[in-house]
């Protein structure tokens, strides 16, 4: 196996474990929500992944990032890791698990679109045509969704998260070009728990009140959702295009179909099935590259005609 495939498995692994943890998360938000508010939530779900990110950088002693990353880290740290994740348990609240999946499956939309103008990715002709199939994947998905309330407050909030993970990766693909992807990670989730500091009295009251099973899944999500899961991502982020990247995370509401079966008791519909389908066939034409358009030969001068008696590479007379 080349070095190149090499990086490239490693890559799709890490993508693909990213998908996997985050789709968990819809399913430990709605566990926990039920006794802690989004904000509490989320400040919870990020000082457990502040530390143990922390605690692997100590480990590794790769040290504070240079001065140019902090911009970056900071604008993902207050708009994914902070925005995003109380945004997000806020409209859980409100919507069916089905609804929330669709209105934040289209921050991929809002990456590649970002990607395309601010980052200057460009689109090329992969990346549309397989957006907008996985996109038509997870409205299935969404709509195969049941129970809850689809409250247009519960959808303004999701629309919300997923504006800010797309402003999130925007912020977070350059800061990757001057720190490592532990760093990166690592910092701006310390941020995103810094921005969410508000909610520390929410947090110590829910916290008292909350089961150990509750106060487990706020562990559960810091630990892998959050600490493991945006490592990989930014893992799998700093080695391809941000727009291309965004797309797998199409993924996600199917996987989280498949999720809640076992844990909060939904079926996966044959919608569902279908929705799931065309969400993986989407990521793979979306991760595909554009085909090169082919070399035009150059025009070429006709050699000479050989004078009369002289042929063959010699140049001798027959």
């Amino acid at each position: 196996m080349s070095a190149d495939s090499t990086v490239g498995a490693k890559t799709t692994a890490a993508a693909l474990l990213t998908m996997v943890l985050w789709a968990s998360a819809f399913v430990g938000i709605r566990y926990a929500g039920e006794d802690i508010r989004p904000g509490a939530l989320a400040l919870g779900r990020l000082f457990v992944g502040s530390v143990a990110l922390l605690i692997l950088l100590a480990v590794r002693r790769e040290g504070l990032p240079p001065r140019a990353a902090w911009p970056g880290i900071a604008g993902a740290g207050v708009f994914w890791f902070g925005l995003y994740m109380v945004a997000l348990n806020g409209g859980e609240r409100h919507t069916d698990a089905g609804t929330a999946a669709l209105v934040v499956g289209t921050g991929p939309l809002l990456v590649a679109l970002l990607a395309g103008t601010v980052l200057k990715e460009g689109f090329p002709r992969p990346l549309l045509i397989g957006l907008g199939i996985a996109f038509a994947g997870t409205a299935l998905a969404g709509l195969s969704g049941s129970g809850g309330s689809s409250a247009l407050w519960g959808v303004l909030l999701c629309l919300a998260a997923a504006a800010g993970h797309a402003v999130g990766v925007i912020f977070q693909k350059p800061a990757l070009g001057h720190a490592s992807p532990l760093q990166v990670t690592a910092f701006g989730c310390a941020v995103g728990a810094v921005a969410c500091l508000p909610f520390t009295g929410q947090l110590v009251d829910d916290l008292a009140d909350a089961p150990a099973t509750a106060v487990g899944a706020v562990v559960y999500l810091g630990l892998l959702p959050t600490a493991l899961a945006f490592l990989t991502w930014a893992y799998a982020l700093s080695r391809m295009s941000a727009g291309r990247l965004g797309a797998t995370t199409y993924v996600v509401p199917a996987l989280t179909v498949v999720l809640a079966w076992p844990v909060l008791g939904e079926l996966p519909s044959p919608l569902a099935i279908a929705g799931g389908a065309l969400c993986l066939l989407g990521v793979g034409i979306a991760r595909r590259r554009a085909t090169p358009a082919p070399a035009v030969p150059s025009a070429r001068t006709p050699a000479p005609e050989p004078a009369p008696g002289v042929t063959g590479s010699t140049g001798n007379p027959r």
